[in-house]
């Protein structure tokens, strides 16, 4: 019964609301910011090695995106791509790129904004969605009601997911037990993940700023290898990419069901832009100007989908496997690999899922931890902050054992509600943001290296950090 209400919610969000909401703002941003995702890759990566303004002991620009890709970059770029290949088609990967490239306009749209809103704290700067929300429409009610819907999604449904992910790579061994290994592998998941929390924040951001590019460049590379191996199935590859993605009639026969649909959630799942995650993290980055910290978020989207998304779509496409319901998820992957590199394809992807799944899962609960710094007003108490990884730990725990089609509907609705507050929240204060663009580019032009006056943009607010 729970399950039909969530699959039932789910369905209607993205048929009637979601796929409105993100393609038309997506479309908006790009054209408002004209096309700042490809004008402005340059000072994206500069903006990248741009030190902290603050100085040592600050949250760099590099760390601020290896937190955020953390989140981004997870099981859902190998699960997320296969189960949308497998239950949408081959026409899903082209939606999934049409949500990144115009997702990346509101990614900067919402990374600008909490930069504008951030605060001032006593360990660095913090910030996002709800601050905004708060500063901005004055309506604290709204804040703490997306403050809600984000310790639902990262704090539950895509905890729970990744947990499910990464057990379910190890049902292609001889030695998984339905009943007892995913239980197994959930307790030890979450044995680790509780040790790495007692570090706190900063040990978050240490670890994910080592093992994200490293984990990153390394599937990378194996999917390249895959993928020349296979090279004669690419033209025919991308010939059906684009067939089914334009193959209307099928399309509109089940619209819940196809290519569209599935790119749009395994698209969103993955890249996160125009959800509210992103910019809790940041928010933290100690910068000069706002808007770099927008173009680096740009970067995250980019690397996230159209970088290690293609990767994992490529590398299944190309093996010759065809794609069935049967095999949706993790197998997909592990089979097609399992073509081309033998016994090591599987094993490859295991200790992928291992390091996505560990990785999202930190990412995750550091935008948990600075959303409870908003919801009280200051850094929770000890006592409460050893229950709250308590409870993170046991929810990992649990999401090893559940039903994949129910984690999926509830991840789907609970980050479906965050992007319905969020992305009509950035479209009212978007001004702002362009604003501040439109400064940033003058301050480049001018050979400044830009630095931010909140006057400049004439905002109404004002502001904690930049005042």
């Amino acid at each position: 019964m729970f399950a039909q209400i969530i699959s039932s919610i789910s369905g209607f969000m993205y048929e009637k609301l979601l796929i409105i909401l993100l393609l038309c703002g997506g479309i908006y941003f790009t054209i408002r910011t004209r096309f700042v995702q490809f004008r402005m890759l340059r000072q994206a990566f500069r903006a990248i090695m741009e030190r902290p303004a603050g100085g040592n002991g600050k949250v760099s620009s590099f760390q601020a995106l290896m937190v955020s890709t953390a989140s981004r970059v997870g099981t859902g770029n190998i699960v997320g791509v296969s189960t949308a290949i497998c239950l949408g088609g081959f026409g899903s990967v082209f939606w999934m790129w049409i949500i990144a490239i115009i997702g990346a306009a509101s990614a900067f749209i919402e990374s600008t904004m909490a930069q504008i809103y951030k605060k001032r704290g006593e360990h660095g700067s913090y910030g996002g969605p709800a601050y905004y929300i708060e500063a901005a429409l004055h309506s604290r009610p709204l804040a703490l009601a997306f403050s809600v819907c984000l310790i639902l999604t990262y704090g539950f449904g895509f905890n729970m997911l990744a947990s499910y992910n990464l057990q379910s790579t190890f049902s292609s061994y001889s030695f998984y037990n339905p009943g007892l290994t995913p239980w197994i592998i959930g307790l030890i998941l979450a044995v680790i993940v509780g040790y790495c929390l007692l570090g706190g924040g900063s040990r978050i951001v240490k670890v994910t700023s080592i093992l994200v590019p490293v984990m990153g460049v390394v599937y990378v590379l194996v999917s390249l290898m895959v993928i020349a191996l296979n090279i004669t199935y690419l033209p025919s590859v991308i010939l059906r990419i684009l067939k089914e993605a334009f193959d209307f009639g099928a399309i509109m026969g089940g619209f819940s069901g196809s290519c569209v649909m599935y790119g749009i959630k395994r698209g969103l799942f993955s890249n996160e832009a125009g959800v509210g995650s992103a910019p809790n993290a940041s928010a933290s980055a100690d910068v000069n100007h706002p808007a770099a910290q927008g173009l680096v978020q740009v970067l995250s989207v980019f690397i996230d989908t159209i970088l290690l998304c293609s990767a994992t779509a490529f590398m299944c496409m190309c093996s010759g496997i065809e794609p069935s319901e049967a095999l949706s998820g993790a197998p997909y992957v592990q089979e097609a690999l399992r073509g081309s590199l033998g016994a090591f394809g599987p094993m490859f992807i295991t200790i992928s899922m291992i390091l996505f799944a560990f990785t999202t899962l930190l990412g995750n609960l550091f935008y948990i931890d600075h959303i409870f710094n908003y919801m009280f007003g200051h850094v929770p108490g000890k006592s409460f902050m050893v229950v709250y990884r308590i409870i993170a730990s046991f929810v990992i725990f649990v999401g090893a054992g559940l039903n994949a089609g129910l984690l999926w509907d509830i991840a789907d609705v609970t980050m479906g509600c965050m992007t319905i507050i969020n992305l009509p929240v950035i479209i009212i204060l978007s001004k702002y943001a362009l604003r501040t663009l439109k400064d940033y580019e003058q301050q480049i032009n001018n050979g400044k290296n830009p630095v931010f006056h909140v006057k400049n943009i004439q905002l109404p607010d004002k502001t904690d950090y930049w005042n």
